[in-house]
C-alpha cells in the first residue's frame, strides 16, 4: 500500500510541479510520466529485493553495497527517462549534456534515497512492532506457565495424610467411611488435574470443590474439625480463580489444629460495591505479629496468583480476629459469569 500510494503521489507531484508548467505537449508528457513512474516503481521493487540480502551482511559491506546499488539504480532510471523522452520526440540517440545529466541524475538520486529512507523507516517500525508482539506473547506464555505452576501446587502432605487416613479406616474395618473418603479424594484430584488452571469458576463451583476438600479432612479429624461456608446469594454467580481458597483452608487447619484439639474455620463471601470480598478465618492461635507471612507456600501461592490474574486490582490482607484466630481477607473485582449476564 505504501509503495502504490507513494508512487501515485510522485506522479501527481511531477505532473503538477514539472510537467504542467513546462512546454511539453500532453501527448508526450503524459505517456512519458506513466513510463517514468512505472520504471521507478519496478526499480524500487528490485532495490527492495537487494536490500533484503544486504541486511544479512556485515555493516561495512552492507553500507557499501547500498550506496553502489543506489547509484546504479539512479543512473539506470535517468537513462531510461532521457531515452524514452527522446523516443517520443523521434530523436532516440540524442546525447545528454552534462547539465541535463547532473540535473536528472540528482533528481533520480534524491527520489530513490527518499524511497530508501521511507523503506527502512517502515521496516524498522514493523520489526519493532513484531518484537513487541513477540515479547508480549512470551510474557503472556510465561504468565500462563506461572499460573499453571501455582495452580498445580498441591501440598504433598495432604495427599499422604489422606491416604494414611484411608488406610487407617480400612484397618479399623470402617470400610464405608474409607470408600466415601476415597471417592471424595478422587473427585478432588480429578477436578484439580483436569480442569483448566487458567479458567475462572463461579463462587458456587468454588464452594462445591472446597466442600469436597473439607469432607476429606472431615473424615480424618471427625468432630475435631468444623468448617462453616457462607455466601450472599448475589455472590454465587460471580467469577473467581479456581481452587484459590483450598491452600488457605489447609493452612488454617495445619497451623490452627496444632494449638488446639479442635478448630473452627469460617469462609465467608460478600459483595461490597464493585468488589467480591472473601474472608477465611479460624479460632486458632493467629498470626505472629513479627512475621505474619512466614507460614509456608499457601498464602504466598494465593498472593502470587492474585497478582498475576488481577494486576494492581486485588488485595490480600492478613490479620487476627477478635477471638485471636487468624484471618485472611481477599478482595477481587466483580466479574459475572457469562451465562448469568
Amino acid at each position: 500500500m505504501c509503495q502504490y500510494c507513494g508512487w501515485l503521489a510522485y506522479a501527481l507531484l511531477t505532473e503538477l510541479m514539472i510537467k504542467m508548467p513546462g512546454q511539453e505537449p500532453w501527448v508526450i508528457h503524459l505517456p512519458h510520466l506513466v513510463l517514468d513512474t512505472c520504471c521507478g516503481f519496478f526499480i524500487t521493487l528490485w532495490l527492495r529485493k537487494l536490500y533484503t540480502g544486504f541486511r544479512r551482511k556485515a555493516a561495512g559491506v552492507s553500507i557499501s553495497m547500498h550506496i553502489i546499488s543506489l547509484l546504479a539504480a539512479s543512473l539506470l532510471w535517468t537513462q531510461f527517462k532521457w531515452h524514452s523522452l527522446q523516443w517520443f520526440y523521434g530523436t532516440l540517440w540524442q546525447p545528454m549534456t552534462w547539465f541535463d545529466f547532473g540535473t536528472w541524475t540528482s533528481a533520480s538520486m534524491t527520489m530513490l534515497a527518499t524511497w530508501t529512507a521511507g523503506y527502512y523507516g517502515i521496516k524498522i517500525y514493523l520489526d519493532n512492532a513484531e518484537q513487541r508482539h513477540q515479547a508480549a506473547e512470551a510474557l503472556h506464555l510465561a504468565k500462563e506457565s506461572q499460573l499453571k505452576m501455582l495452580r498445580y501446587q498441591l501440598n504433598p502432605h495432604f495427599m499422604f495424610n489422606s491416604i494414611n487416613a484411608i488406610c487407617t479406616l480400612i484397618l479399623k474395618q470402617h470400610n464405608a467411611n474409607a470408600v466415601a473418603m476415597l471417592e471424595k479424594l478422587c473427585d478432588f484430584l480429578r477436578y484439580s488435574l483436569y480442569t483448566d488452571p487458567l479458567a475462572k469458576i463461579t463462587v458456587q463451583d468454588e464452594i462445591a470443590i472446597l466442600q469436597t476438600y473439607v469432607d476429606i479432612e472431615q473424615c480424618r479429624f471427625q468432630s475435631e474439625l468444623k468448617v462453616l461456608i457462607t455466601a450472599e446469594p448475589s455472590c454465587y454467580a460471580l467469577l473467581m480463580p479456581s481452587l484459590l481458597l483450598q491452600p488457605l483452608v489447609e493452612n488454617a487447619l495445619k497451623h490452627g489444629m496444632g494449638q488446639k484439639n479442635s478448630i473452627i474455620i469460617a469462609v465467608n463471601f460478600t459483595q461490597v460495591a464493585d468488589k467480591l470480598h472473601i474472608c477465611v478465618s479460624d479460632n486458632g492461635a493467629g498470626f505472629e505479629p513479627s512475621a505474619p507471612t512466614s507460614l509456608g507456600i499457601g498464602i504466598k501461592n494465593c498472593h502470587e496468583r492474585l497478582q498475576l490474574i488481577y494486576p494492581a486490582a486485588s488485595q490480600l490482607t492478613l490479620g487476627n480476629s477478635e477471638n485471636g484466630g487468624a484471618r485472611v481477607s481477599i478482595s477481587i473485582p466483580l466479574e459475572l459469569a457469562e451465562n448469568k449476564r
